[in-house]
């Protein structure tokens, strides 16, 4: 609209002034045309604005197991992100142990109200303690906000709604029966379970977690490379099967962790999101990463943020936007 009220005005103004034959109104004429670009210029930009501003952001952490406590640590990650102002919440998709540490620097840094979302990885499917800690943090942190997993996996898998958007935090060793029966993997009964999830909602934007990619890309600075053919494409078959389904169903990205490294790629016209480790200098072999995703009304960005070893500081290194722009 604010393009065609220009044009129109443009069209009139410039056809007049070839009748206008005194200098007088010739100064008039350009004097309103100035101000009507201006003016146009100005209602333009200001939709522009309106329609990037987010309705709400996320924070995602990942893989900062046994590097909790400490500025140099995950309290630090943490304490940069709260600079940034944290979002509505977090979500950290795998090897989070002791999970009970990783919980205790969250509260402290953000407080009791600000709620964390953590899924399974690799290192707390392998420790009983762990994965019972998750199972009753579930019980009573997350029991009446989130839609249960499948049988055997009611506590690590869930789904829940915020705001225009859905989430969904899935446990990849789960074989169906149990929450710890397998090394990676999106098995039937799992799928069946994101499939009907998937087919139920109703919110314009989708975002699943798992702790593994799809497939390992290098880290996106220094190349590092980690866990190549040890993730959910150690199974092929169902590794098709699941990406489908999230295409199918417009999914925003799929957020990940285990290789450390932090990388973006889109596979077959899905975003994949590896958030890389959050633990700090507790890995100085690739840059310590925390996520902010911004959600707006029909386009969706992420703010990187990675530690500078040389400073020790988080810094800004990259924006992307993963869903549309403004229309």
């Amino acid at each position: 609209m604010a393009l065609n009220m220009l044009l129109n005005t443009v069209e009139i103004l410039v056809n007049g002034y070839g009748f206008l034959k005194e200098e007088g109104m010739k100064k008039v004429c350009w004097i309103l045309l100035g101000v009507c670009l201006s003016f146009t210029v100005v209602l333009f930009a200001g939709g522009q604005d309106e329609c990037a501003k987010p309705i709400f952001s996320f924070d995602v952490t990942v893989d900062q197991r046994q590097f909790a406590e400490g500025t140099e640590y995950f309290e630090g990650a943490c304490k940069a992100l709260l600079k940034t102002g944290k979002g509505a919440f977090m979500v950290s998709p795998g090897d989070i142990d002791p999970p009970e540490d990783i919980y205790n620097v969250i509260t402290s840094v953000f407080g009791p109200d600000y709620v964390w979302y953590p899924g399974v990885g690799n290192h707390e499917a392998e420790t009983p303690e762990d994965m019972q800690w998750l199972r009753d943090y579930a019980k009573k942190h997350l029991k009446d906000t989130v839609s249960p997993g499948p049988e055997g996996s009611e506590e690590t898998t869930y789904s829940f709604d915020y705001k225009n958007a859905h989430f969904v935090v899935i446990n990849e060793y789960y074989d169906g029966k149990t929450d710890v029966g397998t090394d990676g993997d999106v098995c039937d009964a799992l799928y069946e379970w994101v499939r009907k999830d998937l087919q139920a909602n109703k919110k314009p934007f989708i975002f699943i977690f798992g702790h593994e990619p799809f497939v390992s890309i290098p880290d996106i600075d220094n190349g590092r490379h980690r866990h190549k053919g040890d993730n959910l494409d150690a199974h092929p078959k169902n590794s098709h099967r699941f990406h489908k389904l999230l295409r199918k169903h417009n999914v925003a990205a799929y957020i990940c962790g285990h290789t450390h490294g932090f990388s973006h790629a889109k596979i077959n016209g899905l975003w994949q999101i590896d958030a890389g480790h959050a633990r700090g200098m507790g890995d100085k072999n690739a840059q310590s990463t925390f996520l902010k995703v911004y959600v707006g009304s029909s386009n969706c960005w992420i703010d990187v943020y990675r530690l500078d070893l040389n400073k020790n500081i988080y810094e800004l290194t990259e924006t992307l936007t993963i869903v549309g722009h403004c229309q």
